[in-house]
């Protein structure tokens, strides 16, 4: 068996506890109009056309973005960072685009892992086949599950996918006593409305005392660049990026019915 990645970041901080190795999976079913990982959504190799402009001049040179692996091809890569993870509390974190799209690839990971001893966080949007999530169940120790917009319209306007899914396997986990932080995209206009912050507190509440973390993630526009790469419309054009300023009242309001909340990841 083979999966497809794109990217595998050492010593990552922000992707769960301790220092860790985030193994970036290649494709994703959602095609959020924010998202700053464009690279991330087509479960495929593509090539793409860098231009480098030095002394006046502009070069081109193409890339590969994706490869194919084998699960003990990662593991290879992750026993080497073993001695960090243990000294830390870190461990590995599995992330992308979306790793449930390559299902049978993450489950023989989390399990070359779990036999390893080597802690497991999955980054995930919550869309998949709910048979096939329960699978999940006692094999990763932490998850960090995004939630979008409430409104199913809505969600399905910015996003491309219903969120109906993805607020059932949310339940799921919360029934089932799994380790879940919430990850909320603060998008202006979007994602950050009065409504949906409303209805996203009502929800999650009602989670506890399963679900009590929080982590609010400021929209940035950092990946513009890379739409122009990739010749993808850029549909957040001219938006600016936040900072945590921005979330300071939005972060009192979740503190306030008892989350423990976190801006950034």
């Amino acid at each position: 068996m083979k999966g497809l990645i794109y990217d595998i970041k050492k010593f990552a901080v922000h992707d769960g506890p301790g220092i860790r190795q985030t193994i970036f999976f290649k494709g994703c079913p959602l095609n959020c109009w924010w998202c700053h990982n464009p690279e991330s959504r087509l479960c495929s190799e593509e090539i793409i056309t860098e231009k480098k402009p030095l002394d006046g001049m502009v070069f081109t040179d193409e890339k590969t973005v994706g490869q194919w692996v084998t699960p003990e091809e990662v593991m290879h890569e992750i026993e080497k960072e073993i001695v960090f993870f243990d000294e830390s509390g870190g461990g590995v974190t599995f992330s992308g685009g979306e790793p449930l799209q390559q299902f049978d690839f993450l489950m023989d990971l989390l399990k070359a892992c779990r036999e390893k001893d080597i802690h497991t966080t999955l980054d995930t949007s919550g869309f998949c086949k709910e048979d096939k999530f329960e699978k999940l169940l006692g094999e990763v120790d932490l998850v960090l599950y995004d939630l979008k917009l409430m409104d199913d319209k809505l969600h399905k306007k910015y996003t491309g996918v219903s969120n109906r899914v993805i607020l059932n396997n949310l339940k799921l986990l919360s029934e089932e006593g799994a380790e879940v932080i919430i990850r909320f995209p603060v998008v202006p206009d979007i994602t950050y409305t009065r409504e949906n912050v409303d209805a996203l507190k009502n929800y999650i509440t009602a989670l506890k005392p399963g679900i009590k973390d929080i982590h609010l993630l400021p929209y940035h526009n950092t990946g513009k660049g890379k739409y122009e790469r990739f010749n993808i419309p850029d549909r957040m054009n001219g938006v600016g990026s936040m900072n945590n300023d921005d979330l300071a009242e939005l972060k009192k309001e979740f503190e306030e019915i008892g989350f423990a909340v976190k801006i950034g990841g």
